[in-house]
């Protein structure tokens, strides 16, 4: 009796050459060496505001996320 072997599908190559392919691309950004220091661009300066306010307030964590925005 003569045993087939099983064809690999359309499907599983696609998502295998997909696979490869964002490897390929995470390896190339991480090989990359450190970016050039970034100017620090204009953040909002927090004010003095009321402690009652409840409105939008720059914090430390906020010009974090702002200094993690930059392009």
């Amino acid at each position: 009796m003569k045993e087939t072997q099983p064809r690999v599908a359309r499907r599983t190559f696609l998502a295998g050459a997909g696979v490869v392919a964002a490897a390929a691309g995470a390896a190339t950004l991480t090989a990359r060496g450190p970016t050039a220091p970034v100017q620090n661009a204009a953040l909002p300066e927090p004010a003095d505001v009321p402690s009652d306010n409840k409105g939008y307030r720059v914090s430390e964590h906020i010009r974090k996320y702002y200094r993690t925005t930059l392009v």
